[in-house]
């Protein structure tokens, strides 16, 4: 019978299709095109409406496949066994589980948001002018200070790092010392001299976006008074109860980006404020509509326990994660 259906509307979906590849687009049926019953579910009727939506929701290859009548059928029997689970779900209330309706109350989210950014150009087409009134309004933000990569060898005790920058002076490769000294050195760690001991890159101290949870303070400032790439520190640096021997890996002098090497980023950071505004501004409407109020007592009450084997470890810190990515 829904065979039958498929088939006999099949000069719907043919005339429908108009444009893309023979595909129905919804915007491109009629009202009394898209009423079109192709086949019942229990309670439920699927539209030729339905049925373009589907695969409008598609990607072009995708869609490419449902050319054929065949196929088109294989299509119907996909979205009526989808409506069937769908119908045998709510018989079974498992449309009431917090889990479905949270999930349903995100997808509506989204699907609020997305209809928000309607209108707004892509970044391609961003005016000239706003991009170069970013760009001198955020002058400093484009303005990057030294960075250098660090690299140590970290020992226990004073006479164990001294005994390894002497060595290191007189000639010993810094990834065999690494290798052989070093506390954090792992079993078939490299012996490159470039790669041995590596903690990436950092600023000089004062500079809040050239810290990194990987360099302790003291190798962040000692690496800062080497005076060539390659060089190791002449002195042992103490951190604490570890002693380090540091080394300059490599370095990227103080610059300022020009807007064309800017254009790309600022036209991104332009249509994010874009939509940040615009989702700001649905938000105030909706609290105008919906009006909202919040039992802050009860708030500050509120207590959650969260088992140790649980606890995620500390986020990484973005400024350091780009910069890294920057001295690659």
């Amino acid at each position: 019978m829904l065979a039958g259906l498929a088939a006999c509307n099949e000069r719907a979906l043919d005339k429908a299709g108009r444009g893309d590849g023979g595909l129905p687009p919804p915007a491109g049926l009629r009202p009394e095109q898209a009423a079109q019953v192709l086949a019942k579910v229990g309670d439920r009727v699927i539209t030729l409406g339905d049925y373009a939506a589907t695969l409008e929701r598609m990607d072009q290859f995708d869609r490419l496949r449902y050319q054929s009548p065949e196929r088109r059928k294989e299509l119907l029997d996909e979205i009526i066994d989808a409506e069937l689970l769908a119908q045998d779900a709510r018989k079974k209330k498992l449309d009431q589980d917090p889990e479905t309706q949270q999930a349903v109350r995100q997808i509506l989210r989204d699907a609020i948001l997305a209809d928000a950014k309607k209108g707004l150009p892509p970044p391609a087409d961003i005016a000239e002018t706003e991009v170069r009134a970013y760009y001198e309004a955020h002058r400093e933000g484009f303005r990057e200070p030294e960075r250098r990569r660090v690299a140590h060898i970290v020992v226990k005790d004073k006479e164990t790092a001294a005994k390894v920058l002497s060595l290191s002076k007189n000639g010993t490769p810094w990834g065999e010392l690494y290798r052989k000294y070093s506390l954090d050195a792992k079993k078939g760690a490299p012996d490159a001299a470039e790669l041995a001991g590596d903690l990436g890159l950092v600023g000089a101290p004062g500079d809040a976006r050239g810290d990194s949870p990987r360099v302790p303070a003291p190798v962040r400032a000692a690496v800062f008074e080497i005076d060539g790439v390659g060089r190791v520190l002449d002195r042992v640096v103490a951190d604490g109860s570890t002693f380090h021997v540091v080394r300059l890996m490599g370095k990227s002098d103080a610059h300022e980006r020009t807007l064309a090497e800017a254009d790309r980023a600022i036209r991104v950071a332009i249509m994010q404020a874009k939509i940040d505004a615009r989702e700001k501004d649905l938000e105030q409407e909706l609290r105008r509509q919906f009006p909202v109020t919040v039992d802050e007592k009860a708030l500050a009450r509120v207590e959650l326990a969260i088992p140790a084997s649980s606890a995620r470890p500390p986020l990484p810190d973005p400024a350091a994660a780009v910069d890294a990515g920057k001295g690659r």
